[in-house]
C-alpha cells in the first residue's frame, strides 16, 4: 500500500510508447499506481505500482472503465477529450500526452472545438490531423507530470 492516495490511469490504447516510459519510471520512482486500460494486451515492466486492465473491444470501453474506477483526485492520461470532460466532472486531473493539463476553464472550449471538428469532417472536409509527436511534446509531458505529482 502506497502513502500517495493518487492514482494514475491511462487511457492505453492511443497513449505513445514513450509517455508510457515515462509513466513507468515516475511509478517506481514515486510509488504511485499507474493503471493501463485498454482493449488490447500491453506489456508492462514488472513493478508492484504497474497494472494493467484489459477491457472487451468496443466504441469507449476503456474509457468507460476509467471514468468508473477513477477517484477524485486521480490523474487520468488522455487525449481523449469527451473522457477528461468526463473525469474532471468527478473531480480528477486530465493531462494529455503532449502535456496539456485539462481543467474546468478549457475542456469545454475543447469539446466545442472538437464537436466543430467533427462536423467538418463528416461534411466531407479535410481537416488533417494532430502534428506528428515530438521531442517537446515528451518534455512538456514529463514536466507537467513532475508539476502534478511534487504536489501530492
Amino acid at each position: 500500500m502506497t502513502a500517495n492516495p493518487l492514482q494514475i490511469w491511462v487511457d492505453a490504447d492511443a497513449c505513445p510508447n514513450v509517455i508510457k516510459e515515462i509513466l513507468f519510471r515516475a511509478a517506481d520512482r514515486v510509488a504511485v499506481p499507474v493503471i493501463l486500460v485498454a482493449n488490447q494486451a500491453i506489456q508492462v515492466p514488472r513493478s508492484p505500482h504497474i497494472r494493467t486492465v484489459q477491457v472487451m473491444s468496443g466504441f469507449d470501453v476503456a474509457d468507460n472503465y476509467i471514468v468508473q474506477q477513477a477517484v477524485p483526485g486521480d490523474l487520468v492520461i488522455t487525449a481523449d477529450i469527451p473522457l477528461a470532460a468526463e473525469v474532471i466532472d468527478k473531480g480528477c486531473l486530465a493531462l494529455n500526452p503532449r502535456g496539456e493539463l485539462y481543467t474546468e476553464d478549457n475542456i469545454r472550449q475543447r469539446l466545442n472545438m472538437r464537436d466543430f471538428m467533427d462536423t467538418m469532417r463528416g461534411s466531407g472536409i479535410d481537416t488533417g490531423g494532430p502534428p506528428a509527436f515530438s521531442q517537446a511534446d515528451r518534455m512538456a509531458f514529463a514536466n507537467q507530470l513532475d508539476r502534478i505529482l511534487a504536489k501530492v
